[in-house]
């Protein structure tokens, strides 16, 4: 299988769109996604390459699956997949802030550019940047837009209340 193609599957967060390059997962899109391309680049619509996808999925979203472990293939400048590499560093259930991603690239202060990296994640859910939040705790924007990135954090038992941590003093999500 080469080049490129996609499904759609239906889900508790409305159909997701994903493509594969090449067989393994380049993207996931949920309807109305801040930056989803045009449908047209997307290729042939062919379910094969999106089995174990859609069962890692179908497992988080029922709260069996914590992690989800997926090949990716993922197209971006060397800055946004060091950012995306951090994002799948966050733990199932918490969060980090922009300003935190930005210190542990070794990059204090380059919180609006981490903003801008996590802004064009290409896989949603999968690379989870709903788990990033502002400095305060709040919720910040989201791709799929901030009701879908409220739920994902409530499905993952978070709450960003913008409680520290008493080993790092860093904001993350309370656990309920």
């Amino acid at each position: 299988m080469t080049g490129k193609t996609h499904t759609v599957i239906d889900s508790p967060f409305g159909p997701l769109t994903l493509v594969a390059t090449d067989g393994v997962l380049s993207a996931l899109y949920m309807t109305e996604h801040r930056h989803r391309p045009p449908q047209d680049t997307f290729g042939v619509v062919d379910a094969r390459a999106f089995g174990a996808v859609t069962e890692q999925l179908g497992e988080y979203f029922a709260g069996e699956r914590t992690e989800f472990d997926l090949p990716l293939r993922m197209a971006g400048t060397p800055f946004q997949l060091s950012v995306w590499e951090q994002l799948m560093a966050i733990p199932y259930g918490e969060t980090r802030s922009y300003g935190q991603l930005a210190d542990a690239l070794g990059k204090s202060g380059a919180s609006r550019a981490v903003g801008l990296a996590n802004g064009k994640n290409p896989v949603s859910i999968i690379v989870p940047c709903h788990r990033v939040i502002g400095s305060t705790g709040g919720l910040t924007g989201y791709g799929g837009g901030l009701d879908r990135k409220r739920r994902l954090l409530a499905l993952e038992g978070a709450a960003t209340t913008g409680e520290r941590r008493a080993d790092s003093g860093a904001p993350v999500a309370t656990l309920f």
